[in-house]
């Protein structure tokens, strides 16, 4: 004898009161998608907390059942291997990295290509800042040679074009006494006199090194001249910037070159999921919250968005790209 025969109506009700419940807790379990960041004294971090608010589905805003968290991280390379091991859903990177991950080149000659790599958007320029000690005497890229340098951790994007910088400039590591450090502990050694100089690659101005140049006092090294002219003719993801006077207390201007921070993700990645992410991060609450939320926020721009396009766009957000009219 079935249910329905021995209970009848009730059971039905009761049937579908279970059905309807289950199929309630389905649609309403949460995505989660970690946004893969860099060190806390950085750049990254507070620019993808910005982005995991804005895109969290809390209240009335965001995407709706998602939960966005921005972990901190070793940075690009780290990153990128996390998203290809499903360690992470997304993260930010360096386009340098982010193009020899996806073409098998470079930093990743020999270890195989990230074929499921793909842009969400390109955020804003990565300036390279050569920090060093005031008193270390280092004027140029050359003066680093028997200097105490730190390089940044192995697995980040720092590291990758810090050892493009010396070599640009005829130094290899075997040259200085190479350290290497985060952005954090880096700084605090250089405050303490214990190291000369140290490479970052992130937005101006920066928490960590604009509170070492009040303390401390530091000066920004040129990253210019025929050395640098060479090295951008041989690196297209590179660019020519410059920190402007005043950036850092007591820095004057300061000629350097740059990268692009992009946020990736899997071509795993549900097309729709993708879309709704990328058409948030662009409505008029994001664009608020940017703006407010830290320097480097207004430089992130629907307009610069699909540019520099090194490695694919994930097909969600190129959907959300071609309906904004900035992708034809």
């Amino acid at each position: 004898m079935t249910i329905m025969k021995r209970f009848g109506p009730l059971a039905a009700v009761v049937a579908g009161v279970v059905f309807v419940g289950a199929t309630l807790a389905v649609a309403q379990t949460p995505a989660f998608f970690r946004i893969g960041t860099g060190g806390t004294a950085g750049t990254y971090y507070p620019i993808g907390g910005l982005i995991a608010n804005a895109i969290s589905g809390a209240g009335d805003k965001g995407v709706a059942g998602l939960v966005a968290t921005a972990v901190s991280s070793n940075g690009s390379v780290a990153n990128i291997n996390a998203i290809e091991s499903g360690g992470m859903e997304s993260g930010l990177t360096q386009s340098d990295v982010a193009y020899w991950a996806h073409s098998g080149t470079g930093l990743y000659e020999g270890k195989g290509k990230v074929e499921n790599l793909r842009l969400i958007a390109t955020l804003y320029p990565e300036t390279i800042h050569l920090v060093a000690r005031k008193g270390a005497d280092i004027k140029s890229v050359a003066d680093l040679k028997g200097k105490r340098v730190s390089l940044d951790e192995p697995g980040s994007g720092t590291i990758v074009d810090a050892r493009i910088v010396l070599g640009a400039y005829g130094i290899t590591e075997k040259d200085i006494k190479a350290e290497y450090l985060k952005p954090g502990p880096a700084g605090d050694r250089l405050r303490d006199g214990a190291l000369d100089a140290y490479f970052f690659v992130g937005g101006y101005p920066t928490g960590a090194i604009s509170e070492l140049a009040t303390s401390s006092g530091i000066s920004l090294v040129p990253i210019a001249g025929p050395e640098a002219e060479k090295l951008l003719s041989q690196n297209s993801f590179f660019a020519k910037d410059t920190v402007p006077a005043g950036t850092y207390t007591d820095v004057g201007e300061t000629p350097t070159i740059s990268v692009a921070a992009q946020w990736v993700t899997s071509a795993r990645q549900p097309d729709d999921l993708v879309y709704n992410i990328t058409k948030t991060m662009w409505n008029d609450a994001t664009r608020a919250a940017l703006d407010a939320g830290h320097a480097k926020g207004k430089l992130i721009t629907l307009q610069n968005a699909t540019t520099g396009l090194a490695i694919p766009l994930h097909p969600g957000a190129e959907r959300f790209y071609k309906e904004a009219g900035v992708l034809k």
